[in-house]
């Protein structure tokens, strides 16, 4: 079995490739997809498609790179894998693709409304491999995880470990907000089930733990793994609010837009996911969360 994976050299791509050591892969990074071959597919069982334009959080980025590399590129991809011997596309989406705000929780049946080019991008990719016709023997599988972390993971629960590393109390402990996360266990261990089972059908599917935590759970998990105690400050909702309303006024760091972001839930459901795959994940939200603070304290230790 040989596999051509895309976007080997980020976060997700190297943790994938090590928990596939023992498979053949060809990995290609973003800057080789440029023009894509049939022969990229010649003795390929199957292709992982990792690569992607990232959300830039800063609005620094061009918003036509998105469709260039988010969609272009998907659809040059797929369109070779329909046409060659390989029997299994993985896409990886996001769930940007359909809700930057999520009222409940988030399953598959939801109505696509994605708010930046960032989910937009992501969805046109989705809506072109759902359209077109699938040659018998083939399958396609468009997952869409929520925010992923683990070993060399640089986003915001690494601004959070160094903010209770510093042993700052989180201010914003009033808030009782729920978030889905993914561990990269989860994700990898998906990935291989969808290599190796071979009666998985078709489809969109959401990735996630299963259960969704509170920042306050988060916090505290990185404080058990950092020896000491969680520091939480229950400021009252309202004062919090109103500091908020101020910093829209002054330019302060807490404003109305970044607060309702640290402070509102996204609980996303994978019940759909876990039917087709009829098993367990390997670790549970908490385990993840814990492993991914280990990584980060070891990373401090060196």
């Amino acid at each position: 079995m040989r596999i051509l994976l895309t976007g080997a050299s980020g976060f997700v791509g190297q943790n994938l490739l090590k928990y596939l050591s023992n498979l053949d892969i060809y990995s290609m990074d973003r800057n080789d997809l440029g023009h894509i071959r049939i022969d990229l597919f010649t003795d390929s069982n199957m292709v992982i498609h990792l690569a992607g334009k990232a959300h830039d959080l800063k609005s620094v980025s061009d918003s036509q790179s998105y469709y260039d590399i988010n969609f272009d590129i998907t659809k040059q991809l797929y369109d070779q894998f329909l046409i060659s011997q390989a029997s299994k596309f993985i896409f990886i989406s996001s769930v940007k693709a359909v809700a930057d705000c999520v009222t409940g929780i988030l399953d598959e049946d939801i109505t696509p409304d994605p708010k930046t080019h960032y989910g937009k991008s992501k969805l046109m990719a989705e809506d072109y491999i759902r359209k077109q016709k699938l040659p018998i023997g083939k399958s396609y599988y468009i997952l869409r995880p929520c925010m992923i972390h683990g070993p060399g993971n640089k986003g915001n629960l690494n601004l959070l470990y160094k903010f209770v590393q510093k042993g700052i109390p989180y201010p914003l402990a009033s808030f009782d907000n729920k978030r889905s996360y993914l561990s990269i266990d989860n994700f990898c261990f998906t990935i291989k089930e969808l290599i190796m089972n071979d009666s998985i059908p078709s489809g969109t599917y959401n990735l996630a733990d299963d259960d969704a935590l509170s920042t306050n759970e988060v916090v505290s998990i990185l404080s058990s793994k950092l020896n000491s105690k969680s520091r939480l400050w229950f400021i009252p909702i309202k004062l919090v609010r109103l500091l908020a309303k101020l910093g829209d006024l002054i330019n302060l760091p807490l404003n109305t837009e970044r607060l309702n972001k640290l402070t509102e839930s996204y609980i996303v459901s994978n019940q759909k996911l876990k039917s087709a795959l009829d098993t367990s994940f390997p670790v549970t939200a908490r385990e993840g969360m814990g492993k991914t603070a280990l990584s980060f304290r070891s990373i401090d230790e060196i």
